[in-house]
């Protein structure tokens, strides 16, 4: 295992080693939920390929375990979702854990495995010589992620401040970050609250219906999704339709996850999604667009700090980060800009350059096109909501 990062809890990276010690078992992993609108394996390194593709492709769908574990919000074993004959004729056993030499389940829900406001499960598995998870294992388990939840949670909240991401009334935050809808646009997960405003509550409702009656004619549903909230401020979402998604019950489902900033993406350490050695590629492109924004990098220049052709690297980035590069970059200079709109120290004209924009208009066109505002505006919007002073500094000219 590696050694936890300066200021992290050493129980952050060895998550497994910590379930064992209360519950035993043959496999585990850690499973999260991710931006781009699927829940996949993100630990432990060694997981064979043939899980993780699998899983991630097909078997997420069809894990039943796992995701009443996420909308519960507490531990669940194989015999718990499914009858004895239901699981023993399902999809997920005879295709996926019989042929990976397991037959036992269990999983208790985690809050935010890698990203905050994206859940996931602590899974367990055993062989078919082994016996069932016992209520005794379950709450050894339950316990166990509760531990290595707190952990993760502290973790993700230390990297928050060491890299400047602010919980400021503007910032587009939420308690949950990630929904999941039926095609009736009935909400799954969260039943209880979803900690947006009404007009943005309303617009996904919406987008959802528009999902499920575009799939009625053909057309697959994966989009990047800007928002306005009662400000006019955009929000960005990428919503995920599926045709069917057993795990979740009959019919089609669609997710929408409120995409992270930029920064958020840069904490992410290789340890957090070890079991994905592509998307561990990519973690030094992400610093390096962070880094480096305001210097304009080209897509050949960012592709190299992954190895990989321009072409192929941007299918694989928009893939595995559910955005493309050109969005993640301009989200960096966005997230830069606005921060220095709100400390109000610099004009525009000044603002423009040290965030990479080849001028003030340049920067005011892209800014709105972000935002749905205009950043003396934005500005405005952001003080307003802070309780801060109006006004505009002189030289503004962008409305």
């Amino acid at each position: 295992m590696s050694k936890a990062n300066k200021g992290e809890p050493v129980v952050r990276m060895n998550a497994l080693e910590i379930l064992q010690q209360s519950v035993s078992f043959s496999q585990g992993f850690i499973l999260s939920v991710l931006p781009r609108g699927s829940l996949q394996i993100v630990q432990p390194a060694k997981t064979p390929e043939t899980m993780l593709k699998a899983y991630a492709k097909d078997f997420q769908r069809e894990d039943r375990v796992a995701w009443q574990a996420i909308l519960t919000g507490k531990p669940v074993r194989g015999s718990d979702a499914w009858t004895r004959d239901e699981f023993e004729s399902s999809v997920f056993y005879l295709q996926y854990l019989q042929p990976h030499g397991l037959r036992h389940v269990a999983a208790a829900p985690l809050t935010a495995p890698v990203l905050g406001g994206y859940p996931g499960v602590a899974y367990l598995c055993r062989g078919p010589d082994e016996p069932d998870f016992s209520d005794a294992d379950l709450a050894g388990l339950e316990k166990a992620a509760r531990q290595l939840d707190g952990s993760m949670v502290d973790a993700l909240r230390s990297r928050r401040q060491e890299l400047g991401v602010d919980d400021t009334a503007w910032s587009h935050r939420t308690p949950g970050r990630f929904w999941v809808y039926s095609g009736d646009g009935q909400p799954l997960f969260p039943k209880e609250s979803f900690g947006l405003d009404e007009r943005l509550d309303t617009q996904i409702r919406q987008r959802v219906k528009l999902a499920v009656d575009q799939s009625k004619r053909g057309h697959l549903l994966a989009d990047r999704v800007l928002l306005p909230d009662a400000w006019g401020d955009l929000w960005v979402f990428r919503a995920v339709f599926y045709r069917d998604y057993p795990a979740l019950g009959k019919g089609p489902v669609v997710f929408v996850s409120l995409q992270p900033e930029a920064v958020e993406w840069v904490g992410v350490r290789s340890g957090d999604v070890a079991a994905d050695p592509e998307l561990v590629r990519l973690l030094p492109t992400l610093r390096y667009m962070q880094h480096d924004f305001n210097q304009n990098p080209t897509l050949n220049d960012i592709a190299k700090k992954a190895h990989l052709s321009p072409f192929h690297f941007h299918r694989r980035f928009s893939d595995l980060i559910g955005q493309t590069p050109k969005h993640f970059l301009l989200s960096c200079q966005i997230t830069q800009a606005k921060r220095m709109l709100v400390a109000r120290k610099r004009e525009l004209a000044q603002i423009a350059t040290d965030c990479g924009f080849a001028h003030q208009s340049h920067f005011t066109s892209r800014f709105k096109q972000a935002t749905g505002l205009t950043p003396t505006r934005w500005r405005r919007m952001a003080a307003q909501v802070t309780g801060g002073a109006g006004g505009t500094e002189s030289g503004n000219g962008d409305e």
